[in-house]
């Protein structure tokens, strides 16, 4: 039985669809005026998981992520680039397709962008209007008033007499409250607007997810996630708002997944350890990366340093290594009966528990490793596949080297001069030259790449 850990009530709950058979689960996704970061590509990866795991467990699974093309940062982004709104969120949006799918994420079923919806916020700003839940501001501003809704605070824990307008709370004089948050703005100077009843404008950040989702899902459904820097105030938000204007209960469970930290310091811009997912990927495989996220639980804090990343690396390239005799002919289908796959099944259903999951997949490597069996191979293959990886051929893996984003040889190495190198060696090895076969075997592991003798001959990969 799957278990989530809802951060709605913090603890690991049992999860019972509303609809049996059947998840709606909305992810906030990205903000489109930059690059995407190693934030981001938690998010991808961890939600991606998330969606596959519930798919393999037979669910018939809606899955949005939204895309924000409109705020303050995208307007003076192209504003300073000297170009339209939609020029630039076009361009960053294909940048973040490009990453994601270098990632092995698969697409949502719908990704939303703020713009297309401005019509059903406007709607859903109404009804809060008629529940006595928006007011307009002498500036024309419409906004939530936090102390008029019951329960504010219950996803962070947040008290509202604790909260104090801060840095990210903003602190405006025509507000009720300096808590109140905006759901509307009013339209300014070269900036773009749509009419509204109460004025030209654009709508706030946290109306949009709140539009999006429940137009796509419903009013009420099951799963919403993001990153934990979320929490609050964005979806303590939504929910003042959803709740506010439908009434019930707005998302059953909420998922949130930790940090990134780049060698134990939080990542940020002003620290100099901020770094995109393009960056990372010139330095290392995107299955690297892909591997070194799922190899964390979700919810907890996810450290990167180059010396991470050379672990996973390594620790990936022994999973393709147990593979490689028999990946070109063994069926990749999981046989859930068999004593590994219960146990990838069990760590999965306790919260997504990846690190477990994948500590079955090298005790299932060992085992091929020890046994030589084709259909355990492929076992270990199918179980990988659900983490999104192991989906290559692994000669291709473990002979690569990226640099600069590109397959490339160590030191002028390239395949074919290890090639030729190995056939030199047998040939020595055939007239009993064996100090000669020792220096070349010597010779390519200083250059970073290891020979295997085996029944089929001398393989060769990287490390």
């Amino acid at each position: 039985m799957l278990k989530i850990y809802n951060s709605l009530y913090r603890e690991k709950q049992e999860f019972i669809p509303i609809t049996p058979g059947k998840i709606r689960m909305y992810v906030c996704g990205m903000t489109v005026y930059d690059y995407c970061h190693l934030g981001h590509a938690r998010v991808l990866v961890v939600f991606d998981i998330v969606q596959r795991w519930l798919r393999t467990s037979g669910f018939d699974v809606t899955y949005v992520r939204n895309i924000t093309d409109i705020d303050d940062k995208i307007i003076r982004r192209a504003r300073e680039n000297g170009e339209s709104i939609r020029d630039l969120t076009d361009r960053f949006i294909r940048f973040m397709h490009e990453d994601s799918a270098a990632l092995g994420v698969e697409a949502p079923d719908f990704e939303p962008r703020a713009t297309g919806y401005v019509p059903q916020m406007l709607e859903l700003i109404r009804k809060l209007e008629q529940n006595g839940l928006a007011y307009k501001t002498p500036g024309g501003d419409v906004n939530f008033p936090v102390r008029k809704f019951h329960g504010y605070g219950k996803l962070s824990g947040k008290l509202l007499d604790d909260l104090r307008a801060g840095e990210r709370v903003e602190v405006d004089s025509s507000k009720q409250d300096p808590l109140d948050f905006v759901l509307w703005k009013r339209a300014r100077e070269d900036e773009p607007s749509w009419p509204s009843p109460w004025g030209d404008g654009r709508p706030g950040w946290h109306i949009e997810c709140s539009a999006m989702s429940s137009d796509l899902l419903g009013k009420r459904f099951d799963i919403h996630g993001g990153g934990q820097d979320l929490q609050f105030p964005h979806h303590e938000n939504e929910i003042a708002q959803s709740e506010g204007a439908h009434g019930g209960v707005f998302v059953n469970y909420w998922m949130h997944n930790g940090f990134v930290r780049v060698d134990d310091e939080k990542m940020s811009k002003s620290l100099g350890n901020f770094f995109t997912i393009r960056a990372v990927l010139e330095q290392y495989d995107a299955e690297v990366v892909r591997f070194f996220i799922a190899r964390a639980h979700y919810r907890s804090p996810l450290n990167y340093s180059d010396k991470h990343l050379d672990d996973a690396r390594q620790a990936l390239s022994r999973l393709y290594t147990a593979i490689r005799a028999h990946s070109a002919a063994v069926e990749t289908r999981t046989d859930w009966d068999e004593p590994h796959a219960a146990r990838f099944r069990a760590a999965l259903d306790d919260d997504f528990n990846t690190p477990e999951a994948c500590a079955v997949l090298f005790d299932l490597a060992a085992e091929v490793n020890r046994s030589g069996s084709a259909a355990l191979s492929g076992q270990l293959r199918s179980l990988a596949g659900i983490l999104g990886l192991l989906k290559r051929d692994p000669r291709e893996f473990l002979q690569q080297q990226v640099q600069g984003g590109q397959t490339e040889g160590t030191d002028g190495y390239s395949p074919e001069k290890i090639e030729t190198l190995i056939a030199e060696r047998v040939l020595a090895k055939k007239n009993k030259k064996f100090a000669e076969a020792d220096r070349i075997r010597e010779t390519l592991r200083s250059e970073g790449i290891v020979l295997e003798d085996g029944p089929q001959g001398t393989t060769w990969r990287r490390i």
